[in-house]
């Protein structure tokens, strides 16, 4: 049974060797990669941490993100400071409210912002440039200077005003952040599809008479997923920027839900009274969503395309 199984008599090291480089695949070649990045790997690791925190938090904490203490308000050798004792984890803010509950409120609207955000962007972003790219010619001349004349106007400018016209909400700001940052998206995936469109697999489904809009669909945008999650990681924490600098200018979400931002923005108002622990804790889990998102962007890119190591 072992000679017809092995008819030219190669060893079990040698047929185990061929068996693994059979086996291996580029997902399983980029999680090789990603795993020997050790910082991508931890700031992975911390984006879980922030992740559990978000998710779990209320469960720990002793009081609600509304709730008034009235009791640390009449204390004022220990006016809103942290303490374990009292359930205030992280401290008061001015009002006496919970600064723990707080934070992990503003951590789940971030995120959500955040994220949301960027699948907004990467869908219409990538459908747009996939479909400019694959038709060409005056199509994608058009498709293509719209994008050209969308990106000349102030990014910024624009969602300010649409809170200020339309209210202050965050629908609205998930509209306003989604829907006008897919322009770099599309301008990439359309690069991308320009290399792709004359591959002998999309020749192929041209000669059966496969409809255009299919190649797009079933041959073109998955052989694009490696660049869009790099582009998608590397657009979250733009996407918490951007809230963050709205809710910083109070016209991002309104009370009684929070931010980062709007965090931040209470807290630096207060340390001039010497009170950094109302902006230390927020900015503190702001900075490691950021920096660790940008790490898993970077481990991600060297890992689906090592070439640009």
């Amino acid at each position: 049974m072992a000679s017809l199984l092995n008819p030219i008599g190669l060893s079990e090291q040698r047929l185990a060797a061929a068996a693994d480089v059979r086996g291996r695949s580029l997902w399983r070649d980029a999680r090789t990669r990603f795993m020997r990045n050790r910082a991508a790997v931890w700031s992975l690791i911390a984006l879980i941490l922030v992740g559990l925190f978000a998710l779990f938090g209320p469960l720990i904490a002793a009081w609600s993100n509304q709730d008034i203490d009235w009791a640390v308000l009449g204390n004022v050798a220990t006016m809103g400071q942290p303490s374990v004792a009292n359930g205030h984890y992280f401290g008061t803010d001015d009002l006496g409210r919970d600064l723990f509950a707080r934070t992990v409120q503003g951590t789940q609207i971030s995120l959500m912002v955040g994220i949301v955000g960027s699948i907004i962007a990467v869908i219409i972003g990538t459908l747009y440039g996939a479909i400019a790219g694959y038709l060409g010619g005056r199509t994608d001349s058009i498709m293509m200077r719209l994008v050209d004349i969308l990106m000349s106007i102030p990014y910024m400018f624009v969602l300010i005003l649409m809170l200020v016209v339309f209210g202050k909400s965050i629908l609205m700001l998930f509209i306003g952040i989604g829907l006008l940052s897919w322009l770099e998206m599309s301008r990439i995936v359309r690069g991308q599809t320009l290399s792709l469109k004359n591959k002998e697999f999309v020749e192929a489904a041209i000669a059966t008479g496969v409809r255009p809009l299919r190649i797009v669909l079933r041959h073109i945008v998955p052989n694009l997923l490696g660049v869009v999650v790099v582009y998608a990681t590397l657009l979250v924490p733009n996407m918490i920027l951007y809230e963050s600098f709205i809710s910083f200018l109070g016209l991002g979400v309104q009370e009684p839900m929070t931010s980062l931002g709007a965090l931040i923005s209470a807290g630096s108002s207060q340390m001039q009274y010497g009170v950094l622990w109302q902006i230390g804790f927020p900015l503190f889990i702001f900075i490691v969503i950021l920096f660790s998102l940008f790490f898993v962007g970077d481990g991600l890119r060297d890992a689906l395309d090592p070439k640009d190591r």
